[in-house]
């Protein structure tokens, strides 16, 4: 029974909207209704701001490290030994992604996926946030960047035969391609959205 309520713990955690909550509380705007429509941290800059923006990202990252924290801290045990924090972290994900705080959207699952790196992998996390930004300043596309340090923390954790997280950023890496399917078209199309730096931005209007 402790399991169970503590999945739905999880699952509650990644499920606040922290983007809409922070927009219309302190900003009296639903940013479901402007930019891209997302409730994640990208639109929230796009929207809101940088300030806005960051105190989103923080806030979805935090929902999935407290979210894998919880077995630790609950002493919860299974027969999934180390691999529990992961399935604690993939429901809160679940839950920022089809969240009953929003009708069961959600946003695209890459901030609140770090948070759940950081808890389980510190090490894992700092090299994905050093890819992650590093691909953005290179492709100026946080869509993406987001693309390829998934793939590559999947291919990265299985070089370390961490076969959880291998498992667990190998089932993630084809969510986040899945919601990001409209980005990939715009990709190929050449029209998608870039952030105000970068290689890829300095290419764009060069021309």
């Amino acid at each position: 029974m402790k399991l169970i309520g503590l999945l739905i713990v999880a699952y509650l955690l990644g499920a606040i909207p922290n983007g809409v909550w922070v927009g219309k509380t302190f900003f009296h705007t639903d940013i479901r209704q402007s930019g891209s429509g997302n409730i994640g941290t990208t639109n929230t800059y796009r929207v809101l701001g940088p300030y806005a923006g960051t105190v989103v990202m923080v806030l979805d990252i935090a929902k999935g490290t407290v979210a894998t924290l919880l077995p630790t801290w609950g002493h919860v045990t299974t027969i999934f030994g180390t691999a529990t924090p992961l399935l604690f972290g993939l429901f809160a994900v679940l839950g920022h992604t089809v969240s009953v705080f929003d009708h069961f959207k959600g946003g695209k699952a890459v901030a609140t996926s770090a948070g759940m790196l950081l808890a389980y992998n510190p090490l894992m996390f700092v090299i994905a946030a050093g890819l992650w930004v590093s691909l953005i300043y290179w492709t100026s596309m946080v869509s993406l960047a987001s693309m390829i340090a998934f793939s590559l923390i999947t291919l990265i954790s299985l070089g370390f035969h961490d076969w959880y997280l291998t498992g667990i950023a190998f089932i993630l890496t084809v969510f986040v391609f899945y919601r990001h399917r409209t980005n990939i078209s715009r990709i190929k199309n050449g029209t998608e959205s870039l952030v105000p730096f970068g290689h890829g931005y300095q290419k764009r209007h060069a021309k």
